[in-house]
């Protein structure tokens, strides 16, 4: 049976700003499933060029595990940002969406979605 636990961090601060911060956020929490903030993501994050998004994404996906990004994502000017957000919405392990509900529902679907 999959874990369907979801927890949101509620925090003002950067929490991942490199591919380590994420495992320490896996470490930290037992639900497989969570929702940040993108005030909780580093700036440099969102700059393709330096790697990070990778990095998070390709540990999230080893360690099995789902974030979901709440924010305002619909004014990104870069087409590679924008194409990466596209494609890790579509894959499953991390979502770039308005809302809290919005990530529930996303993780949800994807934890539960039929092989």
């Amino acid at each position: 049976m999959p874990n369907t636990a979801v927890a949101e961090i509620d925090s003002q601060e950067i929490l991942i700003a490199n591919g380590a911060d994420v495992l320490g956020l896996i470490y930290a929490h037992e639900e497989d499933n969570l929702i940040l903030h993108q005030r909780n993501i580093a700036p440099e994050f969102f700059d393709l060029s330096t790697g990070i998004a990778g990095e998070v994404a390709q540990k999230l996906a080893n360690y099995r595990r789902r974030i979901a990004v709440v924010g305002d994502f619909s004014d990104i000017d870069s087409k590679s940002l924008r194409d990466f957000i596209y494609e890790s919405n579509r894959r499953g392990n991390i979502f770039f969406v308005a809302s809290s509900e919005e990530a529930r529902a996303k993780i949800l679907a994807q934890v539960i979605k039929p092989s």
